[in-house]
């Protein structure tokens, strides 16, 4: 009998509720930027369980990743290779876009109440994949990038110009992981194992750039409140794509979770 997600997997589940401190005192130090508490990526179970389950399976090149969370020292591990998770979805909660967000706040009712539901919907497994951790990995080095500035369509691009051997904003970056994504074969091969279909075209030649060119020569960042909802309801659109993916994965039984050690189940924080 083949398991349903909801057995295992939820791709609805909000990791911000079994990350401790998340939302305590969110809004006390800036009524536009707030600030969270702990980091999902690093502390909520449910997610490096879901990251564990979902991409512990055959890679394009043949080999089968097993992911290992024994080892407390390190977040995820097979082979010689440590993973972390890393959120790809952002609501641009920056310094240097407080401005914009003010007008953001003026525009639409209830701002606090739409940035809390954006990052609950964000914190579901569709918004989140897991990278090579170590010092300057992709992960960072794509937050910092003041030509990425982590949006995920413009990681993405540098990723498909990788494979095709051509520079881009994260090349030294993702040279540096290339037995990494040698794993995949090619772009085609990355696109399909971690459900990134619903960001590229159907041929994999292009990807769905959310604002703006590919070429980087502009910012990556909203410069008006119409940029920035709109950057918002692209990424939602994704999230809900992808999710759908991973959901409809698990149910046509391309997983077998049966065989998986046993995980307890999440602890609710309101």
């Amino acid at each position: 009998m083949k398991l349903q997600e909801k057995d295992v997997i939820d791709v609805d589940f909000d990791f911000t509720t079994d990350t401790s401190d998340f939302w305590t005192n969110f809004w006390d130090n800036d009524p536009y930027l707030g600030c969270m508490g702990n980091d999902p990526d690093a502390c909520s179970k449910t997610l490096k369980r879901y990251h564990q389950l979902l991409w512990s399976k055959t890679l394009p090149n043949g080999e089968k990743m097993l992911l290992d969370s024994k080892n407390n020292n390190q977040y995820l591990v097979w082979n010689d290779f440590s993973f972390g998770s890393d959120s790809i979805l952002v609501t641009f909660r920056y310094k240097r876009n407080r401005d914009l967000l003010q007008k953001v706040s003026e525009t639409i009712p209830n701002y606090h109440e739409f940035i809390e539901t954006t990052l609950r919907k964000f914190y579901t497994i569709g918004g989140s994949i897991i990278f090579p951790k170590h010092k300057n990995s992709i992960n960072q080095v794509r937050g910092c990038n003041t030509k990425i500035c982590d949006r995920w369509d413009l990681t993405l691009e540098c990723i498909r110009k990788f494979y095709n051997s051509e520079e881009s904003p994260l090349y030294n970056a993702l040279c540096a992981d290339k037995a990494f994504f040698d794993l995949f074969v090619d772009f085609k091969g990355y696109v399909d194992f971690f459900y990134l279909n619903d960001c590229v075209s159907a041929d994999y030649k292009k990807v769905n750039i959310w604002l703006d060119n590919n070429d980087f020569t502009v910012s990556p960042l909203p410069e008006s409140v119409e940029d920035y909802l709109m950057l918002i309801d692209k990424q939602l659109s994704f999230l809900q794509a992808r999710n759908e993916r991973i959901r409809r994965a698990i149910q046509e039984g391309n997983y077998d979770f049966r065989n998986k050690p046993p995980y307890p189940s999440p602890v609710v924080r309101g």
